[in-house]
């Protein structure tokens, strides 16, 4: 029987997890991987109880890939919306599913409570706070476009929101990186990520920074990275936030100081608000590579799991 390992944050791996999650994600990408069936008589449950594009259909075709069958649940199916425990339908579902991928944009406590058996993997895909396999997606794009992750210089631009917060976890673990956040005031890392963040850049050798304007930016970038403004499943108690993010949307002039750069962007995205159509559509974006190879790193998570 094949063991269990949960995957509800970064912060579940240790370092060699991480490093080779990224890599095995890429293997996939190259074609490089072989034709694995791990999953070979597993049942993965998929659970989304926000929208999901990509993320729901990265994880159902990359579980059918490796081998399993799926049974999928949207947000009305279970009976936790008629008061059953979380505690109780970890319990139940860990005697009938051999792994559950979830999306619930809410507490992570309740993942973790479902995690609370060992006959059931729990992946995390997406939570209030966090996004893991998210970040996995943006290392596994970045290692495929520049060979590695160690010393890249990265700039997020927008809401520090649990994109960043995944992404700040995962980049300052590898050596050498640059990593900055520009976040509009009061909407930054939640202090949990920042503290975090710089702990690990100082173990790792990397550099972790965030700042709350757009004056005096990095040049000589490798890679521009933003995200929608309106996260899903959440609103902003500011009704005029708008004016507050207004500066922070990615132009072409970012690319005057760093014209080799790569644009990132986990989608869906919104022309006109957090990126111009031009950075979207143009020459530098990767965004739609990076959107499939959510499909490759699901399944390097998959295997992970069931390891």
């Amino acid at each position: 029987m094949a063991s269990v390992r949960h995957l509800i944050s970064i912060d579940d791996l240790d370092d060699t997890d991480l490093h080779a999650l990224v890599a095995r994600g890429a293997d996939f990408s190259a074609g490089t991987a072989g034709r694995p069936a791990p999953l070979a008589g597993d049942v993965v449950g998929v659970y989304f109880s926000k929208t999901s594009t990509r993320t729901r259909t990265a994880f159902s075709s990359g579980a059918l890939r490796l081998g399993a069958q799926l049974v999928s649940y949207g947000p009305d199916d279970l009976q936790l919306n008629t008061g059953e425990t979380s505690e109780d339908t970890g319990r139940v579902m860990s005697g009938m599913l051999d792994v559950l991928v979830a999306r619930t944009a809410g507490d992570p406590a309740e993942m973790r409570a479902w995690a609370a058996q060992d006959r059931m993997a729990v992946i995390n895909a997406m939570s209030a706070d966090e996004h893991p396999t998210q970040a996995l997606t943006d290392l596994t794009t970045m290692r495929r476009q520049f060979g590695r992750v160690e010393g890249l210089r990265v700039l997020y631009v927008g809401e520090g929101n649990n994109t960043a917060s995944a992404l700040a976890l995962a980049l300052t673990r590898f050596p050498g990186v640059e990593f900055e956040l520009r976040t509009p005031p009061g909407y930054g890392l939640a202090p949990y990520y920042r503290e975090r963040a710089a702990e690990q850049a100082a173990r790792c050798g990397s550099v972790f920074r965030e700042r709350h304007d757009m004056d005096e930016l990095p040049a000589d970038l490798d890679a521009v990275y933003t995200t929608r403004w309106q996260t899903t499943g959440t609103s902003k108690p500011d009704p005029d936030w708008r004016t507050m993010f207004a500066p922070f949307q990615v132009t072409a002039a970012l690319w005057e100081t760093s014209p080799k750069a790569v644009f990132m962007h986990d989608l869906p995205a919104h022309r006109g608000d957090e990126v111009t159509a031009e950075v979207l559509d143009g020459p530098a974006s990767i965004a739609f590579a990076q959107a499939e190879n959510k499909m490759h790193s699901a399944m390097a998570v998959l295997e992970w799991c069931r390891a």
